[in-house]
């Protein structure tokens, strides 16, 4: 039976960090404005003057206490509130393809085999910078990888349904070696004018080598014991921005052309979905929670985070048991989980369980339970 370990991860952190601080004074500083701008019809009755934000209001809303950028000056611009991330020529690297390039590095000297040893690249994220040709092929290119490339888009879910797939074609033969990478500008689709959402997200960029453990060189290895997906439709996160849009004469800095949610539904209804998820998984491989090491849970509330780890474990997780990130991260969509595993699986012994787990837009959810060989 072919045997699939993954044996080398990377992670590309952008250069800008905003703290909340920072974030908190550009949104105040907009608000001022617009409330000024808006002084009539508030007076009048006719709206409601904009609340302002605050440090302590996103830290018990979300943990979160900072969050890397691609650009910090375009978003921190009471101005602007977006990054500005220049158009670059068609012969030049995409940017999300030079994020991958140097998560895909790092990954590939970690699991000590070289680009030209990959079979396969799949690159999967929330969004896309266009529809083709694909980023998965040009960072390919870059690389000087074999066989072949091709994106997928699972939202929040993507690089857990990226190592299923990948997974699945090793064992089915068809890949040898495959490389999974997740560059999230997460940014990019943020609203910096929505209290309830500007501070929810950063940018970062991970890789994953899988490999038949037969032609793996590395020492540090983590066996895929399984993986389960799952999806459920549902409208409560979503982001409207598409090629349609042109054609259906829609306003394309409307609102819902970003990232919008109803966080409180959210909560309610992704947590036991995914505490069930992983429950459920575990016992298809007659493992129970007990044989449980870590888990790498996606990063994007603390609250959701610390829910579903008391409810697969049926305690309170240990100190270093579920891993946060996202304190300094913030929510990086897919590769936040791929994070949380990066930074946090070293110090395991041999024969430790853990589950990588994400979860998001869809509803989807994703669940890999590893071993450390």
């Amino acid at each position: 039976m072919t045997r699939v370990v993954m044996t080398g991860t990377g992670l590309f952190t952008p250069p800008n960090a905003i703290d909340n601080a920072a974030l908190v004074a550009s949104f105040n500083t907009w608000v001022a404005a617009e409330n000024e701008r808006l002084a009539g019809a508030i007076e009048a009755g006719q709206c409601e003057p904009l609340a302002a934000s605050s440090e302590d209001f996103i830290v018990k809303a979300s943990g979160i206490h900072s969050r890397y950028v691609m650009d910090a000056e375009g978003i921190l611009d009471p101005e602007r509130m977006r990054p500005n991330l220049p158009v670059r020529g068609n012969d030049e690297l995409s940017v999300q393809a030079e994020m991958g390039l140097a998560a895909a590095h790092e990954a590939l000297a970690s699991a000590g085999v070289s680009a030209a040893d990959i079979d396969q690249v799949i690159v999967a994220c929330s969004n896309l910078e266009r529809p083709y040709p694909a980023v998965a092929v040009e960072l390919q290119a870059a690389l000087g990888a074999g066989g072949h490339a091709y994106d997928m888009n699972v939202a929040c879910s993507s690089a857990t349904f990226a190592i299923d797939a990948a997974s699945n074609a090793i064992r089915a033969g068809a890949a040898r070696r495959v490389l999974v990478v997740s560059p999230e500008i997460c940014s990019a689709h943020l609203n910096f004018r929505d209290r309830d959402s500007h501070f929810i997200f950063g940018d970062a960029c991970t890789a994953i080598v899988l490999e038949d453990d037969a032609v793996a060189t590395a020492d540090s290895r983590f066996e895929v014991l399984g993986t389960r997906l799952v999806t459920q439709f549902s409208n409560a996160i979503r982001n409207n921005a598409g090629f349609l849009n042109r054609v259906s004469d829609a306003d394309p800095l409307a609102a819902d052309k970003l990232f919008v949610q109803e966080g409180r539904r959210v909560f309610k209804e992704v947590c036991p979905m995914v505490a069930g998820l992983i429950g459920e998984h575990l016992a298809q491989l007659e493992l129970s929670r007990d044989d449980l090491s870590r888990l790498w849970l996606h990063q994007a509330n603390r609250h959701m985070n610390d829910l579903i780890a008391r409810r697969v474990l049926g305690r309170e997780p240990a100190a270093g048991e579920a891993p946060i990130i996202l304190d300094r991260y913030a929510n990086t969509s897919s590769a936040g989980s791929i994070i949380a595993f990066h930074l946090h699986r070293d110090d395991l012994a041999s024969g430790s369980l853990g589950v990588v787990c994400s979860f998001g837009a869809g509803y989807s959810a994703g669940n890999v339970v590893v071993r450390r060989r």
